[in-house]
């Protein structure tokens, strides 16, 4: 065997090899960035359900008649205008999912105050609907912490193999880039006031 055909045979297995690793890099990438995208679909799946719980909320503490009209229109509002932030799993930028997590926390507040007001009112208390609602807003934040956990999970194993050599070789090549997950929100280090 002469020294061309030696060279020939050793570029050519390099060729294949490092073709190789590109093709199972490449198909890797794919399946975290698929599962990035799956985590977000059902994080705001579980934020649409506590939308869809709201009007009903509205509407039961509507039946108190007393019950304080700006606390109702500032959830009304909040939720109209977290409802309109819709971010494409395709296009997750930071700045979309900071925009995505203020309208949501906006709504959270809003809620809040909603629920802290509506202990004033022993009727509304003693509504079976309202309890009810409650509970049920209660398990949904719960599927939104443990819906964001996930994502937040599939994020950081998605970055990983974006950040892992060789494939962080490959994930440059072809356009691969590190996403953001959920963080905690500015001030929510500090325990919220209570007044009565």
């Amino acid at each position: 065997m002469n020294s061309k055909n030696l060279t020939l045979i050793v570029i050519l297995a390099a060729v294949l090899i490092l073709g190789g690793c590109g093709c199972g890099s490449y198909n890797s990438l794919v399946q975290q960035d698929e599962a990035v995208k799956n985590s977000w679909n059902k994080v705001q799946s579980d934020y649409q359900r506590r939308a869809d719980l709201i009007p009903n909320l509205v509407n039961t503490v509507k039946g108190e008649a007393n019950f304080e009209q700006t606390t109702l229109t500032n959830v009304i509002n909040a939720r109209a205008s977290a409802t309109q932030v819709k971010v494409d799993p395709n296009n997750l930028t930071p700045e979309k999912i900071q925009q995505f997590q203020a309208a949501q926390g906006q709504l959270s507040q809003s809620l809040g105050r909603l629920l802290a007001v509506a202990e004033a009112y022993p009727n509304l208390r003693a509504n079976d609907a309202f309890r009810g609602l409650q509970a049920q807003l209660e398990g949904t934040e719960n599927r939104i912490k443990t819906a964001r956990n996930d994502f937040n999970d599939a994020v950081q194993t998605y970055n990983t193999k974006v950040r892992t050599f060789p494939t962080n070789i490959f994930a440059g090549m072809m356009g691969f880039k590190q996403r953001q997950g959920f963080a905690a929100e500015a001030g929510s280090e500090k325990a919220p006031e209570v007044k009565f």
